[in-house]
């Protein structure tokens, strides 16, 4: 008869892994506790229960069938958590006879479930042997023993490892060895019988000695089932890896008269799993340690203690990300690899090294001597970078923080390293400067935090003490004279920080991607206060609103968007996308899809502070745009030195081009007569207005006549 499995699990990954290792077993499945405990009940014959002790009632389901009577016989094998001992041992001592840990390694389990099978079959057996011996079905007791040990011959033959009987003294001295034996260790059975050539303990290696030793007298003390794997030495001196299981066998007395089990070839399986543990500790690319793996050891050192001194020293390059667009993926990633190879050769084990992310670097330094060690050590790094990119003109940051030997909160150290390297960078634009956590960064990152506290809270709606709101600055046709739209303007309050500039909170907000529900609010403030505007009399005005890359690229953007203007009833000609020219770091065929589909849409799209940091005129013509904004830098040149002024040639080129051109932060009637004179279409800025509230907007747009500048 097969082996019928009863699994009580609800992960889809897990249910796929064991759907795979188990293909040639009957299984059953349950999703939950209930539906589990129903199907024993209905069903005969499952033999082996394989449970998620992650599932709600876990534990308990383990209680009660400890308590039925009809479970009694019933394996159970419990599936757990990687870091979760405390139920492992919990399951073990409610009647669960293996563990199998997550995430689950196919290869693993087969072994697990295997040896379990062997030992259910085995168990199977020797009942059906001395039930039928008793009824009568065997002529005598020879018969029997006959008929068990064939089967228990079948058994034991496919078994991948040896089964054992032994005394419970420091030898393990067998008393019984199966065949299996030789293939395991390269020694006959009855080398081992007795210790005649050696020992079983012989065959451990030593490092595992005292600790199964330990083991052992632990489960023995708390009648549980022994699990345990460990090294062994072959004849031949190779070292393969083995999984036992066993359990004691005790006298009416309760003493231990023997111990029982099997021991199992798990080297493939250990070369699997270390395969994976090697992919989850390290970066692909770079072969360097990974976050996870900088969290795991940071955790466990933090634990054990008796390091007097820790640091990190952290390289951020972060401008290496800017040049993916105009020379590619692979370029990028092949100077992340030169930095790589170049910084291990810096790594000892007491400067560990580490790829947190894409573009950063960090060297977890410990028991260090002083301040002035972890300077000199950063100066060695940022030499090794200077000549490494000197062809290149890469620059970069190095922050060193020092922290407290019991410090447990590894992202608060990482936002205080990344404050410094950040930091670090904007001290020098080309180069690797050097710069040390201290007081003023401090405030500067809890500043940061109460802002991303505040953007979290606007973001889902949960907190009155933090509020979006817009301003509305108005632009004027230079044709008509007259506000033609508003540029809607977000601002963030907060009742411990007051106003916050837009400057600090829009990066914040783009770093951790709450740009996009943000940028939903903002859309529908808009929408609302286009609709009042209508609603007043004035249908023609438009609002145009800035849009970040992240939001441009969202793949829902554009769906979202016209979903709202439909259901508020807006119309796309008054509808304005201003784009930040950070635009043009990014692949233009992506966003150029999304340009069209707002252009056919009728929304007239913009790029915004024209002139500065990515944008030029080659890389413009690539975009398919309505509407060019001047940035403030080149209308502020126009109070300078109206001669050399270059503004009215760029207005000139860009007509050109066929774009519409509004011109930002005009302040003068200088800098508005320039503009008037070299055909500009619009302007805005604080001669014209400041921002205002929708109020202040709506009473600007009745006294509009007076504001011509006609």
């Amino acid at each position: 008869m097969p082996i019928k499995i009863l699994v009580v699990c609800n992960s889809a990954p897990d249910l796929s892994t064991i759907r795979s290792a188990l293909s040639a077993c009957p299984l059953i499945f349950a999703g939950s506790v209930a539906e589990a405990k129903k199907t024993l009940s209905e069903k005969q014959g499952i033999n082996l229960l394989l449970l998620d002790l992650c599932l709600k009632d876990g534990l308990r389901m383990l209680e009660d069938l400890r308590d039925d009577e009809r479970f009694r016989d019933l394996r159970t094998i419990i599936l757990t958590d990687s870091d979760d001992s405390e139920s492992e041992i919990a399951g073990l001592k409610l009647g669960a006879v293996d563990y199998v840990r997550k995430p689950l390694n196919e290869e693993a389990l087969k072994v697990r479930i295997k040896a379990n099978v062997f030992l259910e079959r085995s168990k199977k057996t020797f009942d059906e042997l001395f039930l039928g011996w008793e009824n009568g079905e065997c002529e005598t007791l020879e018969e029997a023993l006959q008929a068990s040990e064939r089967s228990k011959s079948v058994f034991l033959h496919h078994l991948p490892g040896l089964a054992y009987r032994c005394d419970f003294d420091r030898e393990w001295t067998m008393r019984y060895v199966s065949e299996g034996c030789y293939n395991l260790t390269g020694y006959h059975p009855e080398s081992l019988l007795n210790n005649r050539d050696l020992s079983y303990n012989d065959l451990i290696s030593p490092e595992y000695h005292e600790i199964l030793w330990d083991c052992w007298n632990e489960v023995l003390r708390n009648k549980i089932p022994f699990k345990y794997e460990y090294e062994i030495i072959t004849a031949s001196g190779e070292k393969k890896w083995v999984i036992e299981m066993g359990q004691g066998i005790f006298d009416e007395n309760g003493e231990v008269e023997a111990l029982e089990g099997i021991v199992l070839d798990i080297s493939d399986r250990k070369a699997v799993e270390d395969a994976l543990k090697y992919s989850i500790e390290h970066d692909r690319w770079t072969g360097l340690y990974n976050r996870d793996y900088l969290e795991k050891l940071f955790e466990e050192q933090a634990l054990e203690g008796g390091v007097l001194k820790r640091a990190f020293v952290s390289l951020n390059l972060s401008t290496v990300e800017a040049l993916t667009a105009r020379y590619g993926f692979h370029y990028t990633q092949g100077l992340i690899k030169k930095a790589s190879e170049k910084l291990n050769e810096f790594s000892t084990e007491q400067r560990i090294l580490f790829q947190p992310n894409q573009s950063s670097f960090l060297f977890y330094v410990l028991d260090y001597r002083d301040k002035e060690e972890l300077f000199e050590f950063s100066e060695t790094i940022a030499k090794a970078m200077e000549e490494l990119f000197l062809m290149e003109r890469i620059g970069g940051g190095i922050g060193v923080l020092e922290f407290d030997p019991n410090e447990r909160n590894l992202d608060k150290l990482f936002r205080k390293v990344l404050a410094a390297s950040e930091r670090a960078i904007n001290i020098l634009e080309k180069g690797f400067s050097i710069s040390f956590y201290d007081e003023e960064m401090e405030a500067a990152v809890n500043r940061e935090r109460d802002i991303e506290e505040a953007l979290n809270c606007v973001a889902e709606g949960r907190s009155k003490k933090a509020e979006l709101f817009l301003l509305y600055q108005p632009i004027v046709d230079l044709k008509t004279g007259l506000i033609c739209c508003f540029e809607a303007l977000s601002r963030l309050r907060t009742d411990k920080l007051g106003i916050v500039s837009p400057l600090e909170f829009i990066p914040l907000a783009e770093k951790s991607k709450l740009i996009i529900p943000l940028g939903e609010k903002v859309l529908l403030e808009a929408f609302r206060f286009l609709n009042t505007l209508k609603e007043r009399g004035y249908p023609d005005i438009a609002v145009s609103v800035n849009i970040s890359v992240l939001e441009l690229l969202n793949p829902d953007f554009t769906d979202k968007l016209f979903s709202m203007m439909e259901k508020m009833g807006i119309d796309p000609k008054n509808v304005g996308i201003e784009i930040t020219e950070s635009v043009f770091t990014i692949d233009y065929e992506a966003v150029n899809r999304v340009i069209y589909k707002l252009r056919d849409a009728g929304i007239y799209v913009a790029i915004d502070d024209f002139g500065i940091g990515y944008s030029s005129l080659a890389r413009e013509r690539e975009l398919r745009v309505n509407c060019i904004k001047i940035d403030k830098y080149f209308i502020n040149k126009l109070d300078e030195d109206l001669d050399r002024a270059i503004t009215g040639d760029i207005i000139s080129m860009l007509h050109k081009l066929g774009h519409c051109i509004v011109a930002e932060g005009v302040e003068t009637e200088t800098q508005l007569q320039y503009l008037m004179k070299h055909n500009c279409d619009r302007v805005q800025g604080f001669f014209i207005s400041k921002p205002l509230d929708e109020k202040a907007a709506i009473e600007l747009l009745v006294k509009q006549k007076g504001l011509s500048v006609k």
